[in-house]
Parts: C-alpha cells; structure tokens; sequence
C-alpha cells in the first residue's frame, strides 16, 4: 500500500507534467484541475502535493540549473518530460526542504521513476539525484 506521502508525490509529478506540457496553465489553475478531475477518494489536494507543485514552480529556473549542473550532456528541456519532472520534485525536495531527508527523497523519485518513466529512468534520476544531494544539500538537513 502507498503511503500518503508516495501519493502526494505522484499527484505532483502529474501536475507537474501537466504544467510542463502546456505552458498556457498557471500553478494555480493546474492545482484546480487536477484537484477536480482526478481525486477519486479525497476532495482536497493534499497540503504536501501543493507544497511541492508550488515550490518547484517558484524555484523552477534555480532547480533546472543545478540539474543541468550535475546531469553532464543532459540539459533538462533535452530530457524526456517524465524524467524532467521527477527531478525536478526530487531537486526541490533535496535542495529546499531540510524536513525530509535526501535519502528518503532520492528513494522515493526511484520508485516513482519506475511506475512512471522508461526503463532507463529509474538509474538515472537515482544517479543524478544522488549527485545533487552530494553537492548541494544542506547542512541543516534532515538525516
């Protein structure tokens, strides 16, 4: 079974593969949309899933740097959509949320990596995930 986390996870991934896709959205109308054509069994989007789908999209521009920083030969607009996604959520969790520990974040995106993405996709965002946490995480953060 998922855990509530794993959900909320997922539910930004696609939000934010949505976002990705048609740049006509703003953050607050994919929330929205999100929120009233997908929830099957809540009515609300879950606080984390806003959490991330709203930091990520403020700190898209930083995100995507340290990502094209430590993904050599892949800049984010040359990866697939799906992998782009999962590490940019993954990124945002590493580099701006001290609460949740790099490990459990680099764990999580591998697992959301092989429900959603390629077969390759799992082995590359935990190798580049792995590498930011490496380089950029915080010191105040979460073990």
């Amino acid at each position: 079974m998922k855990s509530n986390r794993r959900k909320a996870r997922e539910d930004g991934l696609q939000i934010l593969y949505q976002l990705d896709l048609n740049n006509q959205l703003t953050i607050e109308m994919a929330l929205n949309h999100f929120e009233a054509l997908y929830l099957q069994s809540q009515t609300t989007l879950d606080p984390f899933t806003k959490r991330l789908v709203v930091g990520v999209g403020e700190k898209l521009q930083e995100i995507d740097k340290r990502l094209a920083e430590i993904s050599s030969h892949w800049r984010p607009d040359r990866m697939a959509a799906v992998d782009r996604n999962i590490l940019r959520l993954g990124a945002y969790e590493i580099l701006f949320c001290d609460d949740i520990p790099g490990t459990v974040t680099v764990n999580e995106m591998v697992e959301i990596a092989k429900e959603f993405g390629s077969e390759n996709t799992p082995a590359f965002v935990n190798g580049v995930l792995d590498k930011l946490k490496e380089k950029f995480s915080s010191k105040t953060k979460a073990e």
